[in-house]
């Protein structure tokens, strides 16, 4: 969703132009990852749109381009795969603000800015297809819930890695990045502690019993040894 702020600021920038029948609306985005509407080109603008009719109903129907586009795709893939579709709409905003096309500089692609290796290991040929990048992000979201339990550390194994959530002990990475990763979603969306998938999260643990390794089955996360989570 645009920020209401912003979205009253191009109201009344467009309301001022000298006629309401056309107008060029530019989207891009501040240093801090904010979306930023304007009537003028901006460098790099991100995509641009072509708007008519009135200046009130322009900016509305911008809004609304932006934030529900791809509303259908979401709801399907978050049935699927388990994850709430507000929390998959509040990733796609932080990550990519609703532009299908947009890069980080890191080589992220797509609404959920898949990065080309998680994005073969998904199945996804073409993450510029928002289709198959939206489906792929929730995928892997899914699995991460899963796997952790607990979707504030799903978050931030998204931005930061898995690897990086276990390394400091199941808990979010002391890396700024991250953290306001994970702050910027949280304050969108109110988070679970546990998987959203109607299924309770069971764990493989190997635990050592008479001097022989041993595994058992347990629904309570492991805070320490080897495990695996079967679903």
């Amino acid at each position: 969703m645009v920020p209401r702020l912003l979205v009253c600021a191009l109201a009344a920038s467009v309301i001022g132009l000298a006629s309401p029948a056309s107008a060029q609306i530019y989207v891009s985005r501040d240093a801090g990852g904010t979306l930023v509407l304007s009537d003028q080109p901006v460098d790099g603008a991100i995509s641009s749109y072509a708007v008519r009719n009135s200046a009130v109903r322009t900016t509305r129907a911008v809004a609304a381009d932006v934030g529900t586009s791809w509303d259908e795709v979401i709801e399907a893939a978050a049935a699927t795969h388990g994850v709430r579709p507000e929390l998959v709409r509040a990733v796609i905003q932080v990550e990519s603000g609703f532009n299908p096309r947009a890069r980080s500089n890191k080589g992220a692609m797509g609404l959920m800015q898949l990065m080309p290796q998680t994005a073969a290991g998904l199945g996804v040929d073409n993450p510029w297809d928002p289709v198959q990048n939206i489906h792929g992000g929730v995928a892997y979201l899914g699995s991460l819930i899963r796997e952790f339990g607990d979707e504030v550390l799903a978050l931030a194994a998204y931005n930061a890695g898995p690897g990086a959530v276990n390394r400091y002990g199941q808990r979010v990475p002391p890396y700024r990045e991250t953290q306001d990763y994970v702050h910027k979603i949280t304050r969108r969306t109110e988070t679970a502690p546990v998987a959203r998938s109607g299924r309770t999260v069971i764990y493989k643990v190997l635990e050592e019993v008479d001097g022989q390794p041993q595994w058992r089955l347990t629904d309570t996360r492991p805070t320490s040894g080897r495990y695996e989570v079967i679903r």
